[in-house]
């Protein structure tokens, strides 16, 4: 939590982007995992933490645009609860913690809404995640959970987002301490990864890190051979000789702010010939990339950027044929990347995609392309000072979609498809750095960054 002058500020910088109406910001239960009382781990809602900073469950707050008035909804503990958590203290306190005054009984919630809707005004409203909420919204307001995402604010989802977007000095503060936990994430299983070990054992180890020094793992851990598999989460393989070891993970601290790394290892130690090949092509467009990062470049023409030299690099070795530029239009590199270079990063590991990446990534400038790959881009408007991203290209052999390509004959003119067979069992590799944009440009956040060159992860990993 940081000091409740931040919190006040906050709060007051939102009451000056919206006049008329209250917001309602709804912070979240305990959740269970398989039985009411054995619950999954705790996680505040990111904008009620942003808003209001008090991170425990059955919260809830208003904001009165036209009043200025702040009323945190919130029960003190009862003495069946203080058998089980100990004394406590009282809801005013907490919530004097970050600054407002005014408490009323959660119970107390629905009953308040309805007088404001029957009294004519606007009751503002984010869209909810959680079927919990969704329930409670749809009592509040009778709008079914199917369309409570429509039914949402835009004009508060918009407000929210351009305060959210822009880290102040405490946060990135907070980034860069989650960035130094989740470099030791990564350290330490690229100093212990040996061939003959399960991919679990590692993944356990790097997960254990981040809960040793912080709250939780950011997000789910990749940690796979199969890293042609974007979303990998299953750890079951024996590390083999001649493969890759893609891991892609983060960690959140205690403040619930986030980092995201990825790096690709050799599980013998030491890259063999294509293998070095494919990894430093990728190494090239992360560094490339990572140096156009600056206020007023769209992060789109920094996508872009990657795939071309994506597309040349893969002419050189064989993969592709044809002008870069065209290939890159047609949107053939998506056969080898069908992801997008990186996305926002704060309080969410993908920073408030709850509220809409359309609203997060994109803006009147840009739209959303259709294409395959580039409609994956999270973030495509001009960088700002304060944002923070991922820059994160990558190349896969995915064997079903290549296939598919090419027996359809899309991209043809661009792909050499029979010269990817013989490396349909490669896997993949991303390289993935966390940036904040700086007003003349960009830096790492954290103290150092992960060994990246061939030359540092093989002397870390043969130590």
């Amino acid at each position: 939590m940081f000091s409740k002058e931040i919190y006040i500020n906050r709060r007051m910088q939102l009451k000056s982007k919206l006049d008329k109406g209250i917001a309602l910001f709804m912070g979240n239960h305990e959740a269970p995992c398989n039985y009411k009382d054995n619950t999954y781990h705790f996680r505040q809602d990111s904008t009620f933490l942003y808003y209001f900073g008090l991170d425990e469950p059955d919260l809830a707050a208003v904001i009165d645009f036209e009043s200025g008035a702040e009323i945190l909804f919130a029960d003190d503990v009862s003495i069946d609860d203080i058998v089980w958590t100990g004394p406590l203290p009282k809801m005013q306190e907490k919530a004097a913690l970050v600054g407002v005054k005014d408490t009323l009984s959660r119970g107390k919630l629905g009953e308040f809404i309805q007088k404001a809707l029957q009294a004519g005004r606007k009751v503002h409203f984010l869209p909810p995640y959680r079927g919990d909420n969704m329930i409670e919204l749809m009592d509040i307001f009778g709008i079914h959970p199917k369309d409570q995402k429509s039914a949402a604010s835009e004009a508060l989802i918009r407000a929210v987002v351009s305060m959210r977007m822009i880290k102040q000095p405490e946060e990135i503060a907070e980034l860069d301490k989650a960035c130094d936990l989740g470099y030791a994430m990564h350290y330490t299983v690229m100093s212990m990864a040996r061939t003959g070990m399960v991919e679990q054992e590692l993944a356990g180890v790097m997960e254990g890190v981040a809960v040793s020094g912080g709250y939780m793992p950011a997000f789910p851990t990749i940690l796979t051979q199969n890293g042609e598999v974007m979303h990998g989460h299953s750890h079951h393989q024996i590390l083999t000789e001649g493969r890759l070891l893609l891991m892609d993970a983060g960690a959140e601290i205690s403040s619930h702010y986030d980092s995201d790394f990825t790096r690709t290892i050799p599980c013998s130690g030491k890259f063999t010939g294509l293998q070095k090949d494919l990894y430093n092509l990728v190494l090239t467009a992360n560094n490339h990339c990572r140096g156009m990062c600056a206020p007023g470049v769209p992060f789109k023409e920094v996508h872009l950027a990657a795939a071309h030299i994506l597309t040349n690099g893969l002419k050189d070795l064989g993969f592709m044929k044809g002008d870069t530029a065209e290939a890159v239009a047609a949107g053939a590199h998506a056969a080898f990347w069908p992801a997008g270079l990186g996305h926002n990063m704060g309080l969410d590991v993908h920073d408030m995609e709850d509220l809409g990446e359309i609203f997060v990534g994109y803006d009147h400038t840009v739209t959303r392309s259709t294409q395959f790959g580039l409609k994956s881009l999270r973030m495509a408007r001009a960088l700002q000072a304060g944002n923070v991203m991922t820059v994160e290209p990558g190349f896969y052999f995915i064997p079903t979609l290549l296939e598919m390509w090419k027996k359809e004959g899309h991209n043809a003119a661009f792909i050499n498809f029979d010269k990817c067979v013989p490396h349909y069992n490669f896997g993949g590799i991303r390289i993935e750095d966390d940036v904040l944009i700086t007003p003349k440009g960009h830096r790492l956040l954290g103290s150092k960054r992960l060994p990246v060159t061939v030359e540092e992860i093989e002397s870390v990993m043969n130590r």
